[in-house]
């Protein structure tokens, strides 16, 4: 009896899809044991080619522009434009994706992607920020609990404690002074774009000092 096999060719696309790491303009940024940080920013005109994402990820966008996103294998789709400081996460890690993205504005794309190495939770509890004026919660699930903090001129945040540790994220930058307990108070100048790492344990308090208004994402592990 013959035995009759069929060969599938993979699309050419597919064989050269890149780690979303290695994928131009998605620089990496900053790791550790918990977090590899990604800085997206793609140029007017500009496309990423196909790319793999398997990390769970959590994004925040600093900028936005006419884009199309094309998931392998489907139609190229106009992506919905959405306001900086949006904040989205995706679990990669149930089901990984193979896209690319095309600017097709005149202005850069720019997205911070958080990626989580590990598929599972690392087993932090964050702390809340319930009733503490200017935070507002944005997202909660069983990776990460995130804020929204928003500061005009001459405003302060109350004093909250980090219960977890987690990453900042700068939406709109200024001049702000952080107050932590049993240390002097530090002046700091962030930029749109910018983020840093926080460990958990600390408790600050956080003043806008300059003229404009200030946007931070701060997320917490779980």
């Amino acid at each position: 009896m013959l035995a009759v096999f069929t060969v599938i060719a993979l699309p050419a696309s597919a064989q050269t899809a890149l780690p979303v790491e290695q994928t131009p303009y998605h620089v990496p940024a900053f790791s550790n044991d918990y977090v590899a940080v990604l800085n997206v920013f793609v140029p007017p005109q500009r496309t990423s080619g196909y790319h793999r994402h398997s990390l769970d990820s959590l994004g925040v966008l600093i900028g936005d522009t006419d884009r199309t996103s094309q998931v392998l294998g489907a139609e190229e789709k106009p992506t919905p434009r959405r306001d900086p400081g949006s904040v989205n996460f995706t679990f990669y890690s149930r089901e990984p994706a193979v896209h690319t993205i095309t600017i097709k504005g005149d202005s850069p794309f720019h997205n911070i992607v958080v990626e989580l190495t590990k598929p599972a939770p690392y087993g932090f509890t964050p702390g809340s920020r319930d009733g503490a004026s200017g935070y507002t919660q944005v997202l909660d699930n069983e990776r990460v609990r995130a804020w929204r903090l928003v500061l005009a001129p001459g405003a302060e945040a109350p004093a909250i404690t980090q219960a977890a540790p987690g990453i900042r994220i700068v939406v709109a930058g200024g001049e702000i002074v952080e107050r932590i307990a049993g240390r002097p108070d530090r002046g700091i100048a962030p930029h749109a774009g910018e983020f840093f790492w926080q460990d958990g344990g600390a408790t600050r308090a956080v003043k806008n000092i300059g003229t404009t208004r200030v946007e931070l994402v701060e997320a917490e592990l779980k």
